[in-house]
């Protein structure tokens, strides 16, 4: 005989349209205690790209900005979104006076144990991005793997006069975002699969999962259905797509100047029709 849960079925059946722009899901997602393990095991696995860059990568990266004196020693750095002190403990090493900040009480006490065992004068603090506190303190700020892409246009434009406030003048914003030809090879994925315990759950749970675009607005949403037998949590992943165009506009309207792009922060050149772009602003 069958067996239906009507409530269940009209909760997931409310959450199958596509949602509006930039509608939030499940507030706790980056602190959430059994997601937050998952994810500090993912940025600490040395081998992909999923949390953060894999690390031969970050080597990489953090060789470039050093060796092209975008980045000395003796520069004050925010690491903003440090996560486990993957570049912190890099840009400490080399010599530079680094402040990270993120929102995951895990991957910070694990970034603090790495830095007092590399005997790393780094300060991290448990923050909010919107609750930066800083002004003119800073000679360069730090942001990877495209986390600028996550916020709606009111929330990146608070963000960057937050930013611009706490640099000096002429410090310098070091990120990168993705472009619409990345996000356009993974297509509108919809599909569902069982999990006996892994990423989102620990125990039994069925993720149901949906792509969504939206391209007048460039953006794209990511959207995870996790069931299990207490609940139904909704998780949208969104991202806003930039060209070097749109970005230029939106750093201009901050008060920063490019004086670098390139398609990553290794400083692979610049070409339009790339995956990623990795930008330099200067304030101005």
């Amino acid at each position: 005989m069958a067996e239906t849960n009507p409530d269940l079925i009209n909760t997931i059946l409310k959450h199958t349209g596509k949602p509006h722009l930039f509608e939030p899901g499940e507030p706790r997602f980056w602190d959430d205690p059994h997601i937050s393990k998952g994810m500090l095991e993912a940025h600490l696995n040395p081998d992909n790209d999923a949390a953060s860059r894999n690390h031969a990568s970050i080597d990489k990266e953090v060789e470039h900005l050093v060796s092209t004196g975008i980045l000395k020693p003796g520069d004050r750095v925010l690491d903003l979104g440090c996560g486990p002190g993957l570049y912190s403990v890099r840009l400490a090493a080399r010599g530079m006076k680094v402040t990270g900040v993120d929102i995951s009480r895990r991957s910070l006490n694990y970034a603090i144990a790495q830095s007092q065992e590399k005997g790393l004068n780094i300060e991290f603090r448990l923050i909010n991005f919107f609750a930066l506190d800083y002004s003119d303190e800073f000679d360069a700020v730090i942001q990877t793997h495209a986390e600028m892409n996550t916020f709606p246009d009111e929330k990146r434009d608070k963000l960057l006069a937050l930013l611009h406030r706490a640099l000096k003048p002429g410090g310098l914003l070091i990120f990168d975002v993705t472009t619409r030809e990345l996000r356009m090879k993974s297509g509108e994925a919809n599909g569902w699969y069982v999990s006996d315990g892994g990423f989102w759950r620990p125990d039994k749970h069925l993720i149901l999962t949906q792509g969504y675009d939206y391209p007048e607005d460039n953006v794209w949403l990511d959207q995870y259905i996790i069931i299990d037998s207490d609940s139904v949590k909704i998780y949208n992943n969104w991202f806003h797509d930039y060209d070097l165009q749109t970005i230029r506009q939106v750093l201009q309207k901050a008060g920063f100047e490019i004086i670098h792009a390139w398609n990553d922060l290794t400083g692979a050149p610049y070409r339009a029709c790339g995956d990623w772009t990795a930008l330099v602003g200067k304030v101005i």
